[in-house]
């Protein structure tokens, strides 16, 4: 689940051209029909964060970032490590592996709120699980490692927000903020949800038109837009999902202005539900290492294609 906010009521789906380019790459992928993902919330599992906040309620506000105040990691990816020269040499890529796995220790600090530019919303959210007890947390950071090899073997440099080496967080605003120090060519922030039984199916989140406050996605809406289709397409080739049953109408994209991790980046970020957690059928793709493994490698290839078809 995104860690800043629950869903919005009205979804916009993307235009018929992009479902249309996703229904030709179904064709061709295996159990794509009835694919095997799902996302948003669940009835018996309300979305942390925002509308939805599954931390402690009452948390007084905060001008600043909570895990801003000496606990910031270094957030580069494999320091001291070569990296081999390939496509995408001299890019650079930062991954948000949604959630940490210490938020259920920390509801007070997490529940804090920050500055995401039109609003203010909890520090961070615990995320859902498995109906069997499989953290989102852990899903994220284990496809987010994955990812970043298979990104680093084509030679761009990763950046992890962070690798469960914080006791809580990083904060939706200091997320935001790794992403846009590093000057990053791409963001994207990984997830998984926990919607109703029955709902399935990926769908990548792209920034709406946010300007006002400390918030203004005008730069960034079009080139966002753009990483999420390549992203959504390859995600649907090499895991053989299906586009969400439930949002996006079918098209695998939302768009929403409701995400602090999104209304406060200045450099191309989207979000991915990799499937639905409170799904059985979903459940048991992503608790496979194999299907993770797939997972990471779709993200890596559309996030390639993005980058590669930049170049022009």
């Amino acid at each position: 689940m995104p860690n800043d906010d629950s869903p919005s009521p009205a979804r916009r789906a993307r235009p018929l051209t992009t479902a249309a380019a996703l229904a030709v790459l179904c064709l061709t992928a295996a159990g794509c029909g009835g694919g095997p993902e799902a996302d948003e919330k669940g009835a018996d599992a309300p979305r942390p964060g925002g509308d939805g906040a599954s931390a402690t309620a009452g948390a007084p506000e905060r001008s600043s970032s909570p895990s801003s105040a000496g606990q910031r990691p270094d957030p580069s990816a494999s320091p001291g490590k070569p990296l081999p020269r390939g496509p995408l040499t001299g890019r650079t890529v930062v991954i948000d592996p949604g959630h940490n796995p210490g938020n259920r220790e920390h509801t007070r600090e997490i529940n804090e709120k920050v500055d995401i530019g039109t609003a203010r919303k909890e520090c961070d959210t615990t995320g859902t699980s498995t109906n069997d007890g499989y953290p989102e947390a852990q899903f994220t950071l284990d496809v987010s490692r994955r990812l970043r090899a298979l990104l680093e073997a084509e030679g761009a440099r990763v950046r992890l927000t962070h690798e469960d080496d914080r006791p809580f967080g990083p904060c939706i605003d200091e997320r935001a903020r790794i992403g846009n120090e590093a000057k990053a060519d791409a963001v994207v922030s990984v997830h998984a949800d926990g919607s109703a039984v029955g709902n399935r199916g990926f769908h990548v989140i792209l920034p709406a038109l946010v300007k006002g406050g400390g918030a203004d996605t005008t730069k960034i809406v079009k080139s966002s837009a753009e990483l999420g289709e390549r992203i959504a397409g390859h995600f649907v080739r090499t895991t053989g999902s299906a586009p969400s049953n439930y949002i996006g109408g079918n098209t695998g994209l939302d768009t929403r202005g409701d995400l602090g991790g999104l209304n406060l980046s200045t450099v191309p970020k989207v979000f991915i539900e990799c499937g639905n957690m409170r799904d059985p059928k979903d459940a048991a793709l992503l608790t496979s290492a194999d299907w993770r493994q797939k997972a990471a490698r779709g993200l890596a290839d559309g996030i390639s294609g993005y980058l590669r078809g930049s170049d022009g």
